[in-house]
């Protein structure tokens, strides 16, 4: 059945602060101990001592080497079909934007045959002694997201604003027989954080700020991948799911990516653990833990949480598997050595890049040190066989021969594809519409506008093939369709005019404009900010509104976002506004609500409800739990064609927030929005769209600094000039930072020096650049540095730092190799720059 849509008083509290005081069928009441916070969860799985006595009897025959082998989970890019014969890796993961042959474009076959050598390896006892079958796990987050041609689902915000559990059961369905095509046993999925403050970067990854959304949906998500307990419980046709992240990472201070919640231990229950309440319940096999910390301690290392908590206060017997490299975050780990995690909880370390070897290694000598006691390996390796067992591998085929191994007519098939575009219909929040303008009339002269009018990547978001979304084309989503596609095809069947221009121009007045824009791709931390306000400084799309309004056109403005912004100032400039969130693949069922039938009727109403309150100032909603917090629009809200408008043109769009010029941060973990890396050499040029981009004179590929991927390695060869940098297909303007004595910041470290310049640039278009050589200002080998370079020596060299093309480029002929991370542009002006105009 559908959650209510009625939105109580004690509803709205809950999602505010928390649960408690709240009453009635699902509600969780006040506890007067804290032995009574955290409940055991029945899950309906029967005991089996006869699988139990089968597994004991199997760990009694391994060597401490095998039990430490299915403790370590490596990623695809960092080991071989022969390391998992030589060790048996109990898992193995593809993560975001990893590929077999690391090929973005790998079909179906591709993914299975690597699915099929690994699964050989692993029961090829003749270099390791054993014969457990591995299982691969993915991050099929939002459909089976790393595979070309897949269904791709709208992202977890969206379908919070369905409210249609019996609905998000049918998508976790259809993800699993897709993934059990390409061979794959094990998804990464349901997230089931509860955000507070919507300046996380993974806000979209959550459901809602409602506590209740998140249990119902996260028990419907495991029942669709994992079927019912009492039904077709890890059959043919299901994966293996993981609830994740354990726990409190929607609650972090300042919504910092990884950062600490400081929650008390009541809310820790009733706001951000309603998700496992409603997923082991409904028998979740394997839970993840969390990066972020919880009042100061990092959670892959709490044995109170892991242990004392989850596994015995609520009965958890599956097992807990780690995030990238999160075991190395604990004080006094690294990521090749930790037994801090072990002893805490944690089951399976995920230890993508080479760390995996010295880490399986340093656990053999800290269980025979005593370090690591050996009853809490056998515990961690029950736990694995238990899942595995009970998830049928040791009978099923190998996963070449299984029922829906390559059978590639269901990634993507039209009936998954319908269940996407009734979830893009249900998730549409209309928040404003002025005289009713929508719905449409087909047969208008319609002109569409806009960055996210006919950009599948752009509408689909993160974890879209390539981890942050990033570097994908329409060519790249076979049978799926941009917002433009529907319109256009609705339009041109009424026998209407369509004109389609980015920039909104047009040869005859249109009766209606809409204009698609929004948020570009981001994933976890990329997204992180410390300001809600829509193209802060920079607003664009703004001014191609109030172009469009001037004159005389109406505005529709469909709106694609992770996460809800302070737009009051496009609130205006529009007559009608819909939030689309990230609606996927199916871009073309936005058509469906927006116009009328050719008949006049409405084809479909607006369904979707606010499942996270829309803010009112740009610091966003991080005084959820506060009594006077006061959104511009509250949780649940949501218009209908029946609905007379409430938003008028008058809202404030003077922001609340100190006025401060804030960094410009062109790099951090990732490249950010608008910029792309590119490579030249010659006449060669290529964007890196992976992990590793090269040419003959110049590669560039990603490493771990402090996070997963944070910092790039950049080689150039010295045998013909060659560059890396920055661009954008528009230019920025960053005269506010040469007003305020602005510099351009770099960190950077010399991995290999060379007897030639290395020059740091900038350009603003052909024959309009700058550049400094910075080779003398560089220390000696393996120290990273800060380097700063005034904004007024571009000036002086002739940068028009109006129209910023390439905020920062490398160029050299001689065989340097450096490493950079973090570079911005910063207003905090340092007396002395590091590199002088001269």
């Amino acid at each position: 059945m559908k959650l209510k849509k009625t939105f109580t008083l004690c509803s709205l509290m809950m999602a505010s602060v928390s649960m408690l005081g709240c009453t009635g069928q699902d509600k969780v009441t006040n506890v007067s101990t804290e032995q009574e916070i955290w409940p055991n969860i029945e899950t309906g799985i029967a005991a089996n001592p006869e699988m139990e006595a089968q597994i004991a009897k199997m760990l009694a025959n391994m060597t401490l080497e095998q039990k430490i082998a299915q403790m370590i989970q490596p990623e695809i890019r960092d080991i071989t079909v022969e390391d998992m014969r030589k060790y048996g890796f109990g898992s193995y993961l593809n993560g975001g934007g990893a590929f077999p042959n690391n090929d973005k474009h790998a079909s179906a076959a591709d993914w299975i045959d690597l699915a099929e050598k690994m699964y050989q390896a692993s029961i090829d006892d003749s270099l390791d002694g054993s014969s457990i079958p591995t299982m691969w796990g993915t991050d099929a987050v939002h459909g089976h997201n790393n595979v070309i041609g897949a269904t791709l689902f709208p992202h977890n915000i969206g379908l919070g604003a369905t409210n249609n559990p019996e609905l998000i059961e049918k998508i976790a369905a259809a993800t699993a027989q897709e993934v059990m095509v390409t061979g794959i046993d094990w998804v990464f999925a349901p997230t089931v954080a509860v955000v507070r403050d919507d300046r996380w970067g993974r806000t979209y990854e959550g459901y809602s700020e409602d506590p209740e959304i998140v249990k119902a949906y996260s028990a419907a998500i495991v029942k669709g991948l994992q079927g019912a307990v009492d039904d077709d419980f890890l059959s043919d046709k299901r994966v293996i799911s993981t609830v994740k992240h354990f726990l409190g990472d929607g609650g972090t201070e300042g919504g910092d990516d990884q950062g600490n919640n400081t929650a008390s231990e009541q809310e820790l229950f009733d706001i951000h653990a309603q998700g496992y309440v409603g997923g082991l319940g409904a028998g979740a096999q394997t839970v993840m833990a969390s990066f972020n910390s919880w009042n100061g301690e990092k959670i892959h290392g709490s044995k109170y949480l892991l242990t004392d908590v989850l596994k015995d206060k609520m009965g958890f017997d599956g097992f807990v598997v780690g995030d990238w490299n999160g075991h190395g975050q604990i004080p006094g780990c690294t990521n090749g050595n930790c037994a801090q995690a072990a002893n805490a909880g944690l089951d399976v370390y995920m230890v993508p890049t080479d760390a995996w070897k010295p880490l399986y290694e340093n656990l053999i000598k800290q269980v025979k040190s005593g370090e690591i006691a050996q009853s809490r390996i056998d515990d961690a390796v029950t736990r694995i066989l238990r899942v595995k067992m009970r998830a049928g591998l040791f009978d099923k085929p190998s996963p070449a021969k299984r029922p829906l191994s390559g059978k590639t007519e269901i990634i993507g098939s039209a009936e998954h594809r319908a269940v996407a575009k009734q979830a893009v219909r249900e998730s549409l929040v209309l928040l404003k519409n002025k005289q009713q303008l929508l719905p449409l009339s087909a047969n208008a002269n319609v002109l569409v506008a806009g960055q996210g009018a006919d950009n599948i990547g752009m509408q689909s978001g993160g974890w879209t093939i390539t981890w942050q979304g990033t570097g994908n084309e329409n060519s790249d989503f076979p049978g799926g369709s941009s917002i433009f596609d529907g319109i256009k095809n609705t339009v041109e069947q009424a026998g209407g005019q369509v004109q389609y221009n980015v920039n909104g121009e047009f040869e005859s007045k249109p009766d209606v404009a809409i204009v698609v824009f929004g948020e570009q791709p981001y994933a976890e931390g990329n997204g992180d900010l410390d300001n809600l306000e829509y193209q802060r400084g920079n607003k664009t799309d703004l001014a191609l509104l109030k172009k469009l309004k001037d004159a005389g056109i109406p505005v529709v403005s469909l709106f694609i976002s992770g996460r809800p912004m302070w737009v009051n100032a496009e609130l205006n400039a529009s007559d009608a506004f819909v939030a689309t969130w990230l609606p996927g693949s199916e871009g073309d069922a936005i058509s469906d609500v927006i116009f009328k039938k050719q008949d006049g009727s409405i084809n479909h109403d607006f369904k979707g409800k606010l499942s996270f309150s829309w803010p009112n100032n740009p610091v966003g909603n991080q005084n959820r739990g506060d009594k006077d917090y006061s959104p511009l629009l509250p949780y649940g809200f949501g218009l209908t064609y029946q609905d007379k408008n409430t938003l008028a043109d008058d809202l404030s769009e003077k922001s609340q927030v100190a006025a401060k010029l804030e960094d410009l941060v062109l790099f951090e973990r990732a490249v950010k929005a608008p910029w792309s890396l590119q490579l030249q050499s010659g006449s060669e040029q290529q964007a890196m769209t992976s992990s590793r981009a090269a040419l003959n004179a110049v590669s560039v590929k990603t490493f771990d600094k402090d996070v997963q991927e944070d910092a790039r390695a950049i080689s150039f060869n010295g045998k013909e000039a060659a560059s890396v940098r920055l661009m954008a297909a528009f230019p920025s303007d960053l005269r506010s930072y040469v007003e305020k004595a602005g510099q351009l910041q770099m960190q950077i470290k010399v991995d290999q020096a060379a007897d030639a310049p290395l020059m740091l640039g900038m350009q603003c278009g052909e024959n309009c650049d700058g550049q400094f050589d910075i080779s003398k200002q560089l220390k000696a080998a393996n120290d990273w540095q800060t380097l700063t370079v005034d904004l007024s020596c571009f000036a002086e060299q002739g940068v028009q730092l109006g129209q910023v093309f390439s905020p920062w480029q490398l160029a050299t002929e001689g065989a340097w190799h450096v490493s950079i991370a973090k570079l911005s542009v910063t207003s905090a002006h340092t007396e002395d720059a590091t590199v002088s105009c001269q």
